[in-house]
């Protein structure tokens, strides 16, 4: 599968959004994509500041930005996202 037809996921590792969660939420994020063998379905990259920091954290799957992304919501979104 060549990179344009991957999933991309973004999370944004400004200070702010990483500081409020998105700390915890990359190590969720990467572990799920282990877990669930995703590997090759999705382009998994960090982003400096998004300037939505009144919004944050903030992660983006295949374009839809989700806001206020916590630990305890990360899981929802990605199974909703992937169908699992």
């Amino acid at each position: 599968m060549d990179t344009n037809n991957k999933i991309p996921i973004t999370i944004c590792l400004g200070s702010s959004c990483f500081s409020r969660g998105n700390r915890e939420n990359l190590e969720v994020i990467k572990r799920y994509i282990a877990e669930n063998n995703l590997n090759a379905r999705v382009q998994f990259k960090g982003q400096l500041c998004s300037e939505r920091c009144n919004r944050g954290p903030v992660i983006w799957i295949n374009d839809v930005e989700y806001q206020g992304v916590s630990k305890s919501s990360i899981l929802a979104i990605l199974n909703r996202a992937f169908g699992l």
